[in-house]
């Protein structure tokens, strides 16, 4: 065993969990803001604008979301069976996490690269995708904290 809850290797896990999920999550409330204020930007800025936003999803919050779930694994791992992956809120919480990363990874980055490339016709995407992960994060937190069943 490495370790235990509540010791220095857990908890070392455990806040790069919650400093992965911060970083993993900041789009959800922030790209939805700049795609209402690009707007009526002119469409080269806009582009260019799309182009960072895909770019840090490719580099920062894609990578971050993932780094988050396979540390929750491990804090699972290193809970000495305090939080075994056969509980109920577990289980839900991987679910809630491959659907993060298949709305994430299968719709908002193409429509990010599709709309940095000047194809506006994925711009919906955000208006129903956009919502759902941030809908998912609130269930994903209420799971965290609460762990009903647990």
């Amino acid at each position: 065993m490495v370790a235990v809850i509540g010791d220095t290797p857990y908890n070392i896990v455990l806040v790069v969990h919650i400093l992965s999920a911060s970083v993993a999550f900041a789009p959800a409330f922030v790209h939805p803001l700049l795609m209402k204020q690009s707007s009526g930007m002119d469409p080269g800025s806009r582009q260019a604008l799309m182009g960072y936003i895909g770019g840090n999803a490719r580099r920062i919050y894609g990578p971050a979301l993932i780094v988050n779930g396979l540390l929750g694994f491990a804090l699972s791992g290193m809970s000495d069976g305090v939080y075994a992956l056969s509980q109920a809120w577990l289980i839900v919480a991987i679910v809630v996490w491959i659907a993060m990363n298949g709305l994430i990874h299968a719709v908002l980055m193409p429509a990010e690269r599709a709309m940095a490339a000047g194809d506006n016709s994925l711009e919906s995407r955000f208006d129903i995708a956009g919502p759902v992960v941030a809908i998912l994060l609130v269930v994903m937190l209420v799971l965290m904290v609460f762990k009903p069943g647990a």
